[in-house]
């Protein structure tokens, strides 16, 4: 059988600024949506496009609950929830796709 992981994430505009809360299950393909502008709407109007924070989970009910019960919380909870893993609000983005471009199978001649 084969493992899904889901992702809860949270993007800002910039340290301190607008955010975003979604879920994925294909955390580098949905930032980089977001970061492109491909997905019309809140994040593309305001310029989020930031990973501040996420969080695993192995089931899809878990990571929507999750990410509803972040969506209804006051903006200083998120801000701690974020601030407890990354005090400087970080862009995760950059370092996760370059850790998974050198882990990535290549293509090889045949």
């Amino acid at each position: 059988m084969r493992d899904h992981c889901y992702f809860v994430y949270m993007l800002a505009s910039k340290p301190q600024g607008t955010l975003y809360t979604g879920v994925t299950n294909d955390l580098l393909r949905r930032v980089c949506e977001h970061r492109e502008g491909l997905i019309p709407g809140f994040t593309s109007k305001y310029g989020i496009k930031m990973l501040v924070w996420y969080e695993r989970y192995g089931d899809i009910h878990d990571a929507i609950a999750w990410e509803k019960r972040i969506k209804r919380w006051r903006r200083d909870w998120k801000k701690n929830l974020i601030e407890r893993d990354n005090p400087y609000w970080t862009d995760l983005y950059p370092a996760m796709a370059d850790a998974w471009s050198r882990t990535a199978p290549t293509a090889r001649p045949g």
